[in-house]
């Protein structure tokens, strides 16, 4: 199969080649070590790359294949695990210069991600602690949006989703505590899905019932992000988180699609200024197709919640990361650690579900929430830099105002490509549905990608002709 196709694939249709012994992992992973190779020193998607144990772990994947054994879902498919996540024997930095980690052994995340079969070929990146909506840590230059190299690739698991959009990854682990997984996915195209609180396990081990950060998937498919959930959850191998297992495993139930349903239409922000006049018709525009597809649709209007409100519960989450070295930390992240640390936890816990219930009658009578992802232009790289502290959260938070919600509440929730403005600058729709209800969203979510398709879609940039070093000749 000529490579150009590979690019083309799903990860579970490339994991899938690997098994019939079509295509081998080290060809495939020599493919995408390539792509990272000739467009990873432009879009600064990846911070660290391991060309010589990828390669190695893909030829262990080949010989378990001629071996005849059973083989895990994503077996020889590559994959980038972002730079918030240990990996044994590898340093993690969390996109900062305060902090350098040596990894004795992998994080329940990363575990689970070789368990699936994936073959590890680096760290994408990630903005500081994962503190604001773009990726433009001091660490390294900042992550550009491959539709247009002038933009942002959100954050912040704005490496995983670049590395997506761009071909140099058919998949990625990301991370979102405030839609760090949907606000990059939407500004770069692809698809991307934040579990409910308590679907994944914590990759840490810490107490979840109120952490507002989980780890999902960034792909170009919902199968794909269907089938990763299955294995992040523990599904795979029958060990589940808190949440209760579903009846039957996502990748499955997924592709079913759902009875008529009532979705809550959301054109307005929390707080903020409203969405673009073009973000806003394309949410609209799905709305109607949704209507075209037998579901009833009806506007809500969410409760007044400011970014003022969300604030210390967000600096309280920083707070709690550990700092080695907090003179190197960027002034944004600085100045939320340096108040989080005055919130007593008895108060941001109360925050928390006084929020919670405030957003809770959004769902009432209705199965699903519909909204923009982001509801402002992608911002422009660099646009904040040299802005004091609260200004640079204030501007980030534009980002984040239809997305914060679902973290506050453990909510699952999807962002879905939904077109280009002005034919440059990517759009993306969210799904929100009631927590636990994973399943629902991934099956909505595959229903509008049956009805509108994005895979098809590639940034100019991200052209499928590259020049490969004669070395990394996929086969060769």
């Amino acid at each position: 199969m000529h490579w150009s196709r590979l690019l083309e694939l799903s990860a579970l249709a490339q994991a899938r080649l690997v098994a019939r012994r079509e295509v081998s992992s080290e060809e495939l992973t020599r493919l995408y070590l390539a792509r990272i190779d000739e467009l990873n020193p432009l879009l600064q998607a990846f911070v660290r790359v391991w060309p010589a144990a990828a390669l190695r772990s893909a030829r262990r994947k080949d010989a378990q294949v001629r071996a005849g054994r059973t083989l895990p879902a994503f077996h020889g498919v590559p994959i980038g695990v972002k730079d918030m996540n240990l990996v044994r024997g590898r340093v993690t930095r969390f996109g900062s210069r305060a902090v350098a980690i040596l990894a004795f052994r992998d994080c329940r995340t990363t575990a689970s991600l070789r368990r699936a079969g994936f073959v590890l070929v680096g760290k994408t990146a990630t903005s500081e602690f994962g503190a604001i909506p773009v990726t433009e840590p001091d660490l390294h230059p900042p992550t550009r949006n491959p539709w247009d190299p002038t933009r942002t690739a959100g954050g912040s698991s704005g490496g995983a989703a670049c590395a997506v959009a761009a071909g140099l990854l058919p998949i990625a682990h990301g991370s979102d505590g405030g839609g760090s997984i949907r606000i990059p996915s939407a500004l770069v195209h692809v698809f991307g899905m934040k579990p409910s609180r308590g679907r994944v396990p914590n990759a840490y081990r810490q107490e979840d019932r109120h952490v507002l950060y989980t780890c999902g998937a960034i792909s170009r498919s919902v199968e794909d992000a269907a089938a990763m959930l299955d294995v992040l959850a523990g599904l795979d191998v029958g060990r589940p988180h808190w949440l209760a297992p579903p009846d039957r495993p996502f990748a499955i139930s997924c592709r079913e699609a759902p009875g008529p349903l009532r979705v809550g239409l959301v054109l307005e922000p929390t707080a903020g200024v409203p969405a673009h006049p073009t973000i806003r018709e394309a949410t609209l525009a799905v709305a109607r197709l949704l209507e075209t597809l037998g579901h009833r649709v009806e506007e809500r209007r969410p409760p007044p919640i400011s970014v003022d409100d969300f604030l210390p519960l967000w600096r309280w989450q920083m707070a709690r990361v550990p700092v080695f070295r907090p003179g190197r930390l960027q002034p944004v992240t600085r100045e939320l650690r340096a108040a989080g640390r005055r919130i007593p936890t008895e108060v941001a816990l109360a925050l928390q579900e006084r929020m919670t219930r405030e957003l809770d009658p959004l769902m009432h009578g209705v199965d699903l929430l519909l909204s923009p992802t982001v509801g402002v232009l992608t911002p422009a790289v660099g646009a904040w830099r040299g802005l004091p502290p609260a200004e640079t959260f204030a501007a980030a938070a534009a980002l984040g105002v239809f997305t914060a919600p679902a973290n506050v509440t453990g909510a699952p929730a999807a962002s879905v490509p939904a077109g280009l403005l002005d034919g440059r600058w990517p759009m993306g729709i969210q799904l929100v549905g009631r927590p636990g209800d994973d399943a629902l969203v991934l099956s909505v979510s595959h229903v509008l990608e049956q009805a509108m398709p994005w895979a098809h879609l590639w940034p100019t940039l991200a052209g499928r002709e590259p020049t490969f070093p004669l070395a990394l000749q996929p086969g060769g």
